[in-house]
């Protein structure tokens, strides 16, 4: 840093804050370090009692910091995002629309491991609305040398580093398994839980479907529910290895791509997963989706309706963090369940 004029100052960056202090009415930081002094700035510092400042010297090859967090905000910035103004060297993005947000892991943790460098976002492949943070942007010092700000250009590659994408799945059939529902013999207590999750998604409930038991019975409501056009079947019930269990035979028997039957997550642990060749999404939901706070369902529900495959691999990447701790009372989604680090 060095010592200079005030009235010399324009377009030096300073060193350290400037508070101002009019008596009974005001006492901050009129002047944030790493500020770029302005013409207009100068009467004011000067008011300030400011006759010199300590600025930095900005040689060749060195970028501000305000600068080098726009240039990281690129990295990540991608569609349906706002990004903030600059301010003490900080960019913020946020949501322009509800979404699915997802993150390039292995490309994140790259540019963060450059000297500093620093990005951080929230957990990847989780469900976000309109208006909510997703990443924050900076350098650490007050000055960067511009080789590191390529070096993280590089990490990052060709690609944003964040994704949001909108919710597009709009329809949904319940097919509800069990000849004692069926029967009215008990209420279907769990149909409207799902009715309800779908719609958080924007997801309307075309119809709702009561197939009895027996594989054969199943797998013909699910024939009904495809011949009225949804994106996505949901059937209830019947999902353990209990021999009268039948839904997982009937989902198999209607023709889909099973992608898994069982996953590494508690609650939630018998469900399925499967695809049509048509790209309809069939689902298996155990009985714990009815009555947990948070379950395998809150953690695919996002992908599915924002018209991402879910894989195997997606699937198995659950197992860290798939571990509900049943919170009382349920938090979820503020609280480590489903955010695997391979998300």
């Amino acid at each position: 840093m060095k010592c200079i004029p005030t009235r010399e100052a324009v377009g030096h960056v300073l060193c350290h804050d400037m508070t101002q202090i009019i008596k009974d009415q005001y006492k901050d930081a009129r002047f944030r370090k790493g500020h770029v002094v302005t013409e207009e700035d100068i009467p004011v510092l000067l008011s300030m009692g400011k006759e010199n400042l300590y600025v930095w010297e900005m040689t060749p090859g060195m970028v501000h910091e305000d600068d080098a967090a726009e240039r990281l905000a690129a990295l990540c910035e991608n569609d349906h995002m706002t990004r903030s103004a600059v301010k003490e060297g900080k960019i913020e993005l946020s949501a322009a629309c509800d979404g699915l947000f997802r993150v390039r892991s292995q490309a994140l943790m790259a540019v963060n491991s450059l000297e500093d460098i620093m990005i951080a976002t929230r957990h990847g492949n989780t469900p976000v609305r309109k208006g909510d943070k997703l990443a924050g942007t900076r350098v650490i010092p007050l000055v960067i040398a511009e080789e590191q700000l390529r070096a993280a250009e590089a990490a990052a590659g060709d690609a944003p580093l964040l994704e949001l994408l909108p919710y597009i799945k709009t329809t949904a059939v319940i097919v509800a398994t069990g000849g004692e529902v069926r029967s009215g013999l008990i209420q279907d207590t769990f149909t409207p839980v799902v009715r309800d999750k779908l719609a958080a998604y924007g997801i309307e409930t075309l119809s709702v479907l009561y197939s009895g038991d027996g594989v054969d019975n199943v797998a013909e409501a699910i024939a009904q529910a495809r011949s009225l056009h949804p994106e996505l079947i949901l059937c209830t019930g019947g999902m353990s290895v209990d021999p009268d269990d039948n839904t997982p035979g009937g989902i198999r028997r209607s023709g889909a791509r099973i992608v898994t039957y069982g996953a590494p997550v508690l609650p939630g642990a018998m469900f399925l997963l499967g695809y049509y060749e048509d790209g309809t999404v069939v689902c298996g939901l155990p009985g714990c989706v009815m009555y947990a706070g948070a379950t395998i369902f809150d953690l695919v529900l996002p992908r599915i309706a924002a018209g991402v495959e879910v894989t195997r691999g997606d699937i198995v990447s659950l197992g860290e963090g798939g571990l509900c701790l049943g919170c009382k009372p349920c938090r979820y989604p503020i609280c480590p369940f489903g955010k695997s680090v391979l998300a």
